[in-house]
């Protein structure tokens, strides 16, 4: 069976079925409770886990990275990226991100600002989009730290619109980035 999906240049067209599903996780401030931001990401990652009807199948390394852009005195985040199995609308599981940010107590009240927690939804697959959800996430190609930990969930992933995932990786410019 194959989806419907809406574009904005077409009415409607068909498209692959959106697994994996690809979430990254990241935080650089204490959470809510006072707990580490690698104590936020794991909890959400249990979060994830039957969140809409979808099942956690993989979940990488936590990484620490520098925050990009650089911001003097701001701490390094933890990153990761969960893997998910099922089907969902991408608007109604970006809600739910939120949902589970916003139990961390998520503020943004500037770009790229220090936060408590962060769930990108960075990929459904093949799916490509625009508009108020975009798949797949439009910065996930240029960032070490969405792409090392995305390869050790989906090995061989391939964007959409860029192609293979790993060579992408290597053809980055050096970014601080370092296991946990």
């Amino acid at each position: 069976m194959r989806r419907r999906c809406c574009a904005p240049s077409r009415r409607l067209w068909r498209c692959p079925l959106p697994e994996p599903i690809l979430i990254g996780i990241g935080a650089n401030l204490p959470g809510p409770d006072g707990s580490a931001p690698l104590a936020s990401c794991r909890a959400a990652a249990v979060a994830l886990d039957g969140l809409a009807g979808l099942r956690l199948i993989a979940l990488s390394r936590w990484w620490e990275s520098a925050p990009i852009p650089p911001l003097p005195g701001a701490p390094w985040f933890v990153n990761g990226v969960a893997r998910l199995k099922g089907q969902a609308e991408p608007e109604a599981l970006l809600a739910a991100l939120h949902a589970i940010e916003a139990r961390f107590d998520r503020a943004r009240p500037y770009p790229n600002a220090p936060r408590t927690l962060d769930l990108d939804l960075l990929a459904m697959g093949g799916l490509r989009r625009e508009g108020a959800v975009i798949l797949p996430h439009p910065r996930m190609h240029v960032r070490h730290f969405v792409l090392r930990p995305l390869l050790e969930v989906a090995p061989g992933w391939r964007h959409p619109v860029l192609g293979d995932a790993a060579a992408a990786l290597a053809a980055l410019p050096e970014q601080a980035l370092r296991p946990l």
